[in-house]
């Protein structure tokens, strides 16, 4: 699981971050809310924690943005302030979780890893992009000339290509998102359900494509070079 931490204390920053890599978290550390905006919007994440009170941006206008920008990753807001009126604004503006400093790893741990439980419930029943809408229950790709069902892999690599839309995403990362860390998929089989997928979208009148860059992975773009 990548996560997002944003904290502007130093040590605070450091000793968080040092406890989730040890519990096999991998983590992206920031120190002010603008580098933690421009790595939500750049980078993938299963789930993001942010100090309120950081320098640039505070955490609530982060959350605020990433919100608005139609962002579904999980994000837990910490702060020094115990305010009713910081956990309500934090909680209506969409975020999944709030804890309060001074708080114990142990908590800490425990809320993270609700959170990624509940990460589902972000994400909406019908993904749209371009003139495709992908519906989540029934694993349906519809476009303008037609409806399709896709297959289990089919749909889990649908979906992350528009979860993710114009971030690049490795043979790597697919193969662990769609088949899981214990497959023993190869990358080969990534190639060939990228090719089935195309097909799908040719199929049903897209106008998107995936476009792939060799040595850096594949993604979903409008339709221009899909190579």
């Amino acid at each position: 699981m990548k996560l997002l931490f944003a904290e502007d204390e130093v040590s605070m920053a450091e000793a968080v971050t040092d406890i989730l890599t040890y519990h096999n978290y991998s983590v992206d550390t920031v120190y002010n809310g603008a580098d933690a905006l421009e790595y939500a919007r750049t980078e993938h994440y299963d789930g993001i924690i942010l100090d309120i009170m950081m320098p640039k941006k505070n955490g609530l206008e982060v959350l605020k943005t990433l919100r608005s920008e139609g962002c579904t990753v999980p994000i837990l807001l910490l702060t020094a302030k115990a305010e009713v009126e910081d956990k309500i604004a934090g909680l209506d503006m969409g975020a999944d979780d709030y804890l309060a400093k001074p708080f114990v790893m142990g908590e800490l741990l425990s809320r993270v890893r609700a959170m990624l439980r509940r990460k589902d419930q972000f994400t909406p029943d019908v993904i749209t992009f371009g003139n495709v809408s992908l519906n989540m229950s029934s694993c349906e790709l519809t476009g303008p000339a037609q409806t399709v069902v896709l297959s289990k892999i089919e749909y889990k690599l649908m979906e992350l290509l528009m979860l993710n839309k114009g971030i690049y995403l490795s043979t790597e990362d697919i193969l662990v998102k769609v088949w899981g860390y214990e497959s023993e998929a190869e990358s080969g089989a990534v190639w060939v359900y990228i090719s089935y997928i195309r097909k799908r979208l040719a199929a049903v009148g897209a106008d998107i494509g995936i476009k792939a860059k060799r040595g850096v992975g594949y993604t979903l773009e409008i339709t221009g070079d899909t190579d």
